[in-house]
């Protein structure tokens, strides 16, 4: 475990709440220890966790959703070459190198493939939520699948914390027009949310694995990120934000470099402040972020769509129903709630077609909760159509 030391006492309320979040240890997959390091560090790498079987089952359905956008692609005349030899690991980049953003098309489909439920609900990984949070467990309607294609600033995350961003973790609106971000003055700052970070292949150095900042969380706060890194829709917690807000020095000393092997799985809380690198290597990052909470509290994601209840402490026997909830495509939802607010109070609006189903930018009206220091195409959608936003 980490020996960062964190003055709890500059943020005491929140700082007790998120204390509490550990529990008295039950046996099951983490060790003890692991389990300590999870709420005292904010994340625990647990290594050879999945079987090979049970990880590989996934990357059908996924081939699956590349070769679906290569053929839209294809029938739309955007590239010439569906490339169905490559392999997993290089076909996306293939298409990339044809059609610029392919990667981002991928990563707002929001239907959950079967295989990919059946892992986030097997055995061994609700084991673990069970260690975390409890008997009954809650699966969140915010998961990711992942490609980071190599060099590839658009799948290059930033440094961050989940609490900040749009379309992870905790997400909480004051009203659909003016904020998609977390209001920490209500429901969902103190609720534990557990990340599995799944990479389908050996996550290392050279091709993108994670770096987090133990204890980062322990104050309970979020800290303030701008808008937005390069020429990307994430948001940013910068370096000396990071020191100023958490009194902690960012630095090779305390920053953790998760390399991930095939099978194992990097558990982060909701607060960890954490990034990705870039991928120098000549194969695809694939990985998943699947999230689990307790199902007796809000999820923040504005009431767009429910959690999936996974697991009951009075009934042992109890399955997840995945046929609806699966097929709810929550990136479609996200993005209608808010097309609708702005038709409501942009008139120039109402009348507007259906987005480009091509279209390669990713914006919204969070950005304004935090300060804009960099424009950018995905900024400029925005700004272009948007002045009543900056009510907020």
């Amino acid at each position: 475990m980490s020996d960062i030391s964190v003055d709890r006492s500059y943020y005491s309320p929140l700082a007790d709440s998120i204390a509490a979040w550990q529990r008295d240890y039950t046996p099951g997959p983490l060790t003890e220890d692991e389990f300590h390091q999870f709420f005292e560090d904010g994340f625990v790498l647990k290594h050879d966790l999945i079987k090979r079987d049970q990880l590989t089952s996934v990357i059908p359905s996924i081939e699956g959703l590349v070769d679906e956008l290569a053929q839209n692609l294809y029938r739309a005349g955007k590239i010439q070459d569906l490339h169905e030899n490559d392999d997993f690991y290089k076909r996306l980049t293939a298409i990339e190198a044809q059609f610029p953003g392919a990667c981002i098309l991928l990563h707002k489909n929001g239907v959950l493939p079967a295989a990919i439920a059946s892992l986030w609900s097997n055995e061994t990984l609700i084991s673990i939520a069970k260690q975390l949070l409890g008997r009954d467990i809650a699966g969140h309607p915010v998961w990711n699948l992942r490609a980071k294609v190599p060099n590839q600033e658009q799948t290059t995350v930033p440094w961050h914390q989940d609490t900040a961003c749009n379309n992870i973790s905790c997400f909480i609106l004051h009203s659909l027009s003016t904020s998609l971000y977390l209001d920490l003055d209500k429901e969902c700052w103190n609720i534990l949310q557990v990340t599995a970070w799944i990479p389908l292949i050996d996550a290392n150095k050279e091709n993108g694995c994670l770096q987090v900042l133990p204890g980062g969380h322990r104050l309970g706060v979020t800290c303030k990120h701008n808008c937005c890194a390069g020429g990307t829709w994430y948001v940013e917690l910068p370096v000396e934000e990071m020191e100023k807000t958490l009194n902690i020095p960012v630095n090779e000393k305390t920053i953790v470099t998760c390399e991930v092997p095939f099978g194992s799985v990097l558990f982060l809380n909701n607060l960890i402040p954490h990034k990705s690198m870039e991928n120098y290597s000549q194969n695809i990052r694939w990985s998943l972020d699947l999230r689990w909470q307790n199902p007796n509290e809000p999820n923040g994601f504005y009431g767009l769509k429910d959690n999936i209840l996974m697991t009951k402490s009075d009934d042992e026997n109890f399955k997840p129903d995945w046929n609806e909830w699966s097929n709810i495509n929550r990136a479609k939802l996200q993005e209608a709630a808010v097309k609708e607010s702005i038709r409501n109070e942009i008139p120039e609006l109402k009348e507007r077609q259906e987005d480009d189903p091509f279209d390669t930018t990713i914006s919204g009206p969070w950005m304004h909760n935090w300060p804009i220091v960099h424009h950018n195409r995905h900024t400029a959608k925005l700004t272009a159509n948007s002045t009543s936003w900056h009510k907020s």
